[in-house]
């Protein structure tokens, strides 16, 4: 997976936590060392060492939603690299802080997270790690789940999180879950980004939009 920002390679890394199987990304530029973190799990151990390893230092920690998978990690990272920025979609916060809603109850985990240092809009624009980031709402697996666009890298790159998996889609049948939301998300939010476009998922292995508009059984493009 090649990717490029004005000719510089864009280094991404993943730690795949157990139960949830739930991808973690460290983003960063060859040569610049900030780096993004995007939606910490449980393995923090692993993801701390990849990003010391490195010599990265996080500039900012981006959860796409607030399922407890997604931002389980957020307090012993951020207690790590407390300089880090929390960051989520604005109508999603409220889960950082209320165990039901962000579904660790149901496990018996009763997770809380820090506050969020900031919050996101659709239409954000956002630069993290060098990178200019587009911010897109796109409810259905969570109300505010946000994902975000890199239109400056070659290819087009997407940090989606849970609305769109490798010929599979986020799941609906959550409390704020909808498959019609959902749709029209994936429909409006992705599709409309080129073919090539790069989609780090959050669970499983990255895809492309070309692909899922082709092979997506559960929303397909019709094809000319």
């Amino acid at each position: 997976m090649a990717i490029f920002h004005h000719d510089e390679e864009v280094k991404i890394a993943s730690v795949v936590s157990p139960m949830f199987m739930e991808n973690a990304f460290i983003i960063s530029i060859e040569g610049d060392p900030n780096c993004l973190i995007v939606d910490p799990s449980f393995d923090t151990d692993s993801l701390k060492n990849a990003i010391d390893s490195a010599n990265l230092l996080p500039q900012a920690i981006l959860n796409t939603h607030g399922h407890s998978d997604h931002i389980a990690g957020n307090e012993a990272i951020k207690d790590a690299y407390p300089s880090a920025d929390l960051i989520i979609g604005e109508d999603d916060a409220f889960k950082l802080s209320d165990p039901v809603a962000n579904l660790s109850s149901q496990y018996g985990l009763n997770l809380i997270s820090p506050p969020a240092d900031r919050t996101l809009a659709h239409g954000d624009v956002i630069t993290l790690a060098g990178i200019d980031w587009e911010v897109r709402l796109t409810p259905g697996h969570s109300i505010g789940h946000v994902v975000l666009v890199a239109h400056e890298t070659n290819p087009t790159l997407v940090i989606n999180g849970d609305v769109l998996f490798r010929e599979s889609i986020g799941r609906t049948d959550f409390i704020d879950g909808s498959f019609a939301d959902l749709e029209t998300s994936i429909r409006d939010q992705l599709y409309t980004l080129p073919d090539d476009t790069i989609v780090l998922t959050g669970h499983g292995e990255p895809t492309t939009i070309g692909h899922e508009k082709r092979y997506n059984p559960f929303v397909k493009q019709a094809l000319n």
